[in-house]
Formats: structure tokens, C-alpha cells, sequence
């Protein structure tokens, strides 16, 4: 005769089913924490004797490595209905062999009998899985100090090559090519900047306020001879960009900064050049204007160069559009994404 659940006599044999066909390890136990069974998979993974289970107490299994003051007193008050063991983690400790990290969960089994109390325990061993999550860990701590080092080399090393240009521009007699050395000094510098905005940017996004304003400070310094005459100004509001974003927008700027001081203030004209970025959602906008002498009305003397080109290739990368428009005075560019 099949015995309803709902009596204590059939939810206990229920019980006893369960744990003996569990493949996780498993005990059942009453409400003084002695063992009413064990399943084979608990036996085999703890190298308990099969024998010793039944009827002991789970503080004397073993070598006496469950006898435990904070698991015990959390299985008393998981019988009593205080509390409940869920994803509780533990070291079982044995001796000649590693610690062993555990995951426990209990709970108190409802069957109809009112007088006498069941937990079932469920034990898993998450030695191995957290042992890889360390390694995995470490790995990432590993590449994330290698590719930091990385970065201050390459920028280094560019800051090296920036100075090299410099020199060869100051040293040779032509000033076509003191005007191409200059030129490939901008543009090395524009990605010496970004690399140093990437190492101290934890999740690779370019602040672009510092950025821009390191990257036309430098290029002021090399190739502004007179500050109090000609100035770089920067107007950007809090903004961040993604890496190879920035690097595209220091691109477009280096350009059209180098342009700037080539073409719109000669025989030492003052002036100003103003750098803009503003962004609102996914849309932005970036110009670069100067109130200097403006595009010549002579096709022959405005046709585009290598910078010009550059610029448009960036910004038909980002998705985006490239105007030059007069500035009355000077000229403004500007860079749309919307």
C-alpha cells in the first residue's frame, strides 16, 4: 500500500528516497544534527565510511572536521525555523589533504510530523571553480598591468620620436621641409596624447577636455614661436570618447590646428585659434575656428592638401560630416554626428 506524503511515515520514506538516489551529496538530518542518511555521492566525495553515518552525529563524522561551531549553530537555528542556510561557504580542513572550499544550503523538510524535525543539507564542492575563477582573475590583473606598461612605453617612445621631428624642423634650411617635419611632429604628438589619457583611464574611455587641451598645449608649444601674439583656446564640456574614437578626433584636430598655424596668420599676425567639442546623447559636434586671414578667394592658393584629406577621411570614419565655412574672420570647420 502506497503511504500518503502528507503522512509523516510517507514523507519520511520520500525523504530517504530522495537521498539515497541523489548523485549531489546530500544528508538528512534531525533536529539534534544526528544523521538519518547519507547519500553514496556525500560517502564517496568525503571519504566518510558509510558505516559511520548512520545514527552518528554529523560533529563526529570524519575525523571530526564537520564538528564546527558557526555550521552547527546555523543548522540549529535553520530546526528551529530562525533562520535558513542558503549559499552558505565553508573550508572543510582534513588532515594530509588540501582545504576544500564548500557551498551549503539546508532547509527544514514540512511532512506532518510536528514533533520531530528533518533538514536535508546539500553540499557542493567549489574548490576547483574558484580556483579558476583566481587564475582568471590574476590573468586579467596580469594583462591589465602589461597592456598599462605597454601604453607608457609606446607613449614614451612616441614622445621620443615627437622630439626627434622637432629637431630635424629646426635644424634643416628648407622650409618646405621644416613645414612637413612640423606636420608628422603634430600628428605624432596627437597619438603621444591619447596613449597617455589611456593609461590612466580605467575602463579605455578618453576624457576629452584633458585630451585636447594636452594636445594643443603641445602643439602650441612646438610650433607657437610668440604666445602673447598667436593662442590655442579650448572649449570642451565634459565629454568622453571611446579609444579608437579619440584618437580619430585628436587626428582631426592635430589637422586642422596645424593648418590653422600654417595658413591663417602669416607675417606673425596675432590671433586665436578656438578647439569646440559638445555632445548631447549620441549627437556631437566638434570645430575648430581662427580668426586669421581666412580661405583665399583663389582656387589656384585653396586648393585641399594631406591635412584636408585626413580630416575628411576621419570624420567620414566616425559617421559624421566636415564643412568649412568662412568665419568673418578667419575660418571655422566643424565636424557633425548626428
Amino acid at each position: 500500500m502506497t503511504i500518503p506524503i502528507d503522512q509523516p511515515e510517507g514523507g519520511m520514506n520520500l525523504a530517504l528516497a530522495v537521498v539515497a538516489s541523489s548523485n549531489a551529496p546530500l544528508l538528512l538530518l534531525d533536529g539534534d544534527l544526528v544523521v538519518i542518511a547519507a547519500s553514496e555521492s556525500f560517502c564517496r566525495e568525503f571519504q566518510i565510511d558509510p558505516a559511520q553515518v548512520s545514527n552518528g552525529k554529523l560533529t563526529d563524522l570524519g575525523s571530526g572536521e564537520w564538528n564546527l561551531r558557526r555550521l552547527s549553530s546555523l543548522l540549529q537555528a535553520t530546526a528551529t525555523g530562525s533562520a535558513d542556510i542558503r549559499a552558505y561557504e565553508m573550508d572543510l580542513t582534513r588532515e594530509g589533504q588540501e582545504p576544500r572550499r564548500l557551498v551549503l544550503n539546508a532547509q527544514k523538510l514540512q511532512y506532518g510530523d510536528t514533533d520531530g524535525v528533518r533538514l536535508l543539507l546539500s553540499v557542493s564542492d567549489v574548490t576547483d571553480a574558484r580556483l579558476a575563477e583566481k587564475l582568471k582573475d590574476d590573468l586579467l590583473r596580469e594583462k591589465a598591468i602589461l597592456l598599462q606598461e605597454i601604453q607608457h612605453r609606446v607613449a614614451n617612445s612616441l614622445q621620443i620620436i615627437a622630439s626627434i621631428l622637432m629637431q630635424s624642423a629646426r635644424a634643416v634650411q628648407s622650409e618646405e621641409t621644416r613645414a612637413h617635419l612640423q606636420s608628422a611632429h603634430g600628428r605624432v604628438l596627437s597619438i603621444a596624447s591619447v596613449q597617455q589619457q589611456l593609461a590612466v583611464s580605467r575602463l579605455g574611455d578618453v576624457l576629452l577636455r584633458p585630451y585636447f587641451t594636452q594636445l594643443c598645449q603641445s602643439l602650441g608649444a612646438s610650433m607657437i614661436h610668440d604666445p602673447e601674439k598667436l593662442s590655442i583656446e579650448v572649449t570642451v564640456d565634459d565629454s568622453t570618447a571611446k579609444a579608437n574614437v579619440s584618437v580619430s578626433l585628436g587626428l582631426i584636430v592635430t589637422e586642422l590646428v596645424i593648418n590653422a598655424l600654417k595658413h591663417a596668420f602669416p607675417r606673425d599676425r596675432n590671433g586665436k585659434i578656438v578647439v569646440d567639442y559638445r555632445s548631447e546623447n549620441s549627437k556631437w559636434s566638434m570645430s575648430v575656428s581662427d580668426d586669421g586671414v581666412g580661405i583665399a578667394a583663389d582656387p589656384k592658393f585653396s586648393k585641399p592638401g594631406l591635412g584636408t584629406g585626413i580630416v575628411d577621411a576621419m570624420a567620414k570614419q566616425l559617421d559624421a560630416t566636415f564643412t568649412s565655412v568662412p568665419g568673418n574672420p578667419g575660418t571655422k570647420v566643424s565636424i557633425t554626428h548626428s
